[in-house]
């Protein structure tokens, strides 16, 4: 039977026109399909606040992997000496990795100048490691907190190549856009007459709480419980407080 496809509807022509792809896009389709990435975003997040004499680290305790949850109860915070600890969100593995190489190199520092290194020198320690790494980099969003000379508290914020920046409070991890207008808020107050910033360890701990329990509404990947640790001259001090499991 003979079709005029020029004098048919462009639908009808258009079908009758089209070809069958060729094997050599077939097998581009489907190479494109199965790429592999080495790296994995666990989500969650991490913050810190910094006051005169003491430093507040927080993390919530999931883990998860898409849609999955792999952990409820894993822990996002390292200690690197007796004043300060690290704070990560990003490739749980990755900070595995990380920190067990400073650790080991912090280790080395006290054996070979018989004190432990300075929260300073701990965050240079921290930019160089990451930098050193920047054509294969920790896929790691790193915080570290601690105390300065002057025993009072103070945060360095990372991205994933090392560049890092001081500052008085920080988020790193999935809710950080949820988290990080609340603390300007409550410490900046830039639309505020009058701005008030908490000042006592009960006024922190319950901005910490009300930060992780607003961020659990939106955020899937942060949950569970979340863990506060306390470093001041006197000493370290861990809390726990549930979120919500769903």
């Amino acid at each position: 039977m003979y079709l005029p496809l020029n004098s048919q509807p462009n639908s009808v022509g258009n079908h009758f026109k089209q070809t069958a792809p060729s094997m050599a896009n077939q097998e581009a389709v489907e190479h494109k399909s199965q790429q592999w990435s080495p790296y994995q975003n666990n989500g969650g997040t991490v913050l810190a606040i910094g006051l005169p004499g003491m430093i507040f680290v927080a993390c919530d305790t999931r883990i998860s992997q898409g849609y999955g949850i792999i952990s409820r109860e894993t822990t996002k915070l390292s200690p690197l000496t007796d004043r300060c600890l690290i704070a990560t969100s990003g490739m749980y593995a990755d900070f595995i990795a990380l920190k067990k190489y400073l650790q080991a190199r912090l280790q080395i520092y006290e054996f070979q100048n018989d004190r432990q290194a300075t929260t300073e020198t701990c965050a240079n320690l921290l930019s160089r490691t990451l930098y050193s790494r920047r054509f294969f980099p920790y896929y790691t969003f790193n915080l570290l907190a601690g105390l300065d000379e002057n025993d009072n508290g103070v945060v360095f914020g990372y991205d994933a190549i090392g560049s890092y920046d001081k500052m008085q409070y920080g988020v790193q991890g999935s809710a950080q856009e949820l988290i990080v207008p609340v603390l300007d808020n409550q410490f900046v107050g830039y639309n505020k007459k009058v701005n008030k910033p908490p000042t006592t360890r009960e006024e922190v701990i319950d901005l910490i709480l009300d930060c992780f329990n607003a961020a659990t509404e939106r955020d899937i990947y942060t949950g569970d419980s979340v863990e506060i640790q306390i470093i001041t001259k006197q000493g370290h001090e861990k809390l726990a407080f549930p979120l919500r499991r769903d």
